[in-house]
């Protein structure tokens, strides 16, 4: 982390002398003062660094220090150094916010590995919030759909030309990828953004009322129907119907919703009289509809009514780059959904992350971040965070090439795109890691920018 450093406050300079002596034998970077006001004036939200303070001091004591110091920032770490009898008040202390305490006398191998964690844990919680930074400063298209890899850049792009547009879009991939986010996205960046999103689940709709729940109906048109009701494509008026899981609709149906895209009207059961649609038709599917045409199970004139512009929505193993940067989003936005602070998310846990194949794309994803942002699920192992071993690719070298562009482009998102800190994590050599970076096609400006030059 560049110009990190360590603040050692003790008003006794034989202690600060040897202090000093330890921490730079161990090649740290320390700077060492008599008085907490000094300290202080140097603490700010972004301080790349940590504070180490005694307790007893004239003046600003150590405890008063360590309160303002995380006033200015709650995760700010402060080791506490005490004498025997203030060990109960250090462990209160701990309970305040601090970080950890040492006992004199202390040896100086534990100040020196007490200070790496704890500059360990300055660097992640920096790293983080610039993940956060970076997610908050995107337009809503790239809030909604995160990532960095060529496959997200291009859906980005389509969705930007199609949205000034009237045209119908069919949204196809697998499950779990994030099609029906990609059709908020699409509705919210057109001008019908401002009018209702209504989402119909085709799979989910009862076969004998479905009809009803569309296109509405009058009073009287069935046994039941005391009064007339509005269907889902009239409730959208303005605005977008997304038709998820299409596949899923009783052939019967595919040809009034036909005809309804078509004419851009329908007709409410019991009634004659039909009622013009100002909509757009975005249909999802994970299933391949030219081939459930082709088996005769989807009207294929309904496919290229729905298919004028088709987008896909890539799989996770397309865009293993990506993976670490929205775990780290999906984490935060979990966070925040369970009222619980963003918890740091280790470069061990980036690498484990991304390194395994998700068979259920984003949402299980997301489901392993919502784990990871309850506590849950920690370990890094088999079986960590909800993952499963990567697999999937032909032979040994593809899925070695997998896992070492995964662990790279985890490491680069972790380290925020610096290349010291990233060939120094993964033993590397700067030349030898250039030169997979090439390899893998991984560009260091994606990990470090703000947005995309779209």
């Amino acid at each position: 982390m560049t110009g990190e450093t360590i603040l050692f406050v003790d008003d006794e300079e034989h202690l600060r002398l040897a202090a000093e002596q330890a921490l730079q034998l161990a090649d740290l970077p320390v700077t060492c003062l008599a008085q907490a006001e000094k300290a202080l004036a140097r603490i700010s939200r972004n301080f790349p660094g940590i504070l180490v303070t005694d307790i007893r001091m004239p003046g600003m004591d150590g405890i008063q220090l360590m309160r303002r110091a995380l006033e200015i920032d709650s995760e700010f770490p402060v080791i506490l150094v005490t004498g025997h009898g203030d060990v109960e008040l250090a462990v209160q202390c701990m309970r305040e916010g601090a970080y950890d305490f040492l006992e004199k006398p202390y040896a100086p191998s534990r100040l020196v590995e007490t200070v790496r964690r704890a500059l360990d844990k300055r660097r992640l919680t920096l790293e983080n919030r610039a993940l956060r930074s970076q997610v908050g400063g995107r337009d809503a298209i790239e809030a909604r759909l995160t990532g960095r890899s060529a496959a997200m850049v291009d859906l980005r792009h389509q969705i930007r030309a199609i949205a000034a547009t009237e045209a119908d879009v069919l949204i196809v991939g697998a499950t779990g990828t994030g099609k029906e986010v990609a059709a908020r996205a699409l509705h919210r960046a057109s001008a019908r953004g401002d009018w209702p999103f209504v989402h119909i689940n085709c799979a989910a709709l009862p076969e004998a009322l479905i009809e009803s729940e569309l296109f509405g109906h009058e009073a009287g048109a069935f046994p039941g129907a005391t009064r007339a009701r509005y269907g889902k494509f009239e409730h959208a008026r303005g605005g977008t119907v997304f038709l998820d899981e299409i596949e899923s609709m009783p052939q019967p149906m595919q040809a009034k919703l036909l005809h309804a895209i078509q004419n851009r009207a329908i007709t409410r059961l019991g009634s004659n009289d039909p009622v013009e649609l100002d909509v757009r038709f975005v249909a999802a599917s994970k299933t391949d509809l030219e081939a459930e045409a082709a088996a005769g199970r989807f009207r294929s004139d309904l496919l290229y009514r729905l298919n004028v512009v088709t987008l896909r929505v890539p799989d996770l193993t397309e865009r293993r780059e990506d993976i670490p940067r929205l775990f780290v989003q999906l984490v935060n936005e979990a966070a925040a959904r369970y009222k619980r602070p963003a918890p740091d998310v280790p470069g061990a846990v980036l690498n484990a992350v991304s390194a395994r194949t998700w068979p259920g794309n984003v949402r299980e994803l997301r489901n392993a971040a919502d784990r990871f942002a309850l506590g849950l699920d920690l370990a890094i192992g088999d079986g960590a965070v909800g993952a499963t071993p990567v697999e999937g690719r032909a032979n040994l070298s593809d899925k070695v090439a997998d896992f070492e562009r995964a662990l790279i482009a985890a490491s680069l998102t972790a380290h925020g795109g610096s290349l010291k800190e990233t060939y120094e994590a993964l033993g590397l050599s700067r030349k030898a890691l250039y030169e997979k970076m090439q390899k893998y096609g991984l560009d260091r400006a994606a990990f470090i920018e703000t947005e995309d030059a779209i």
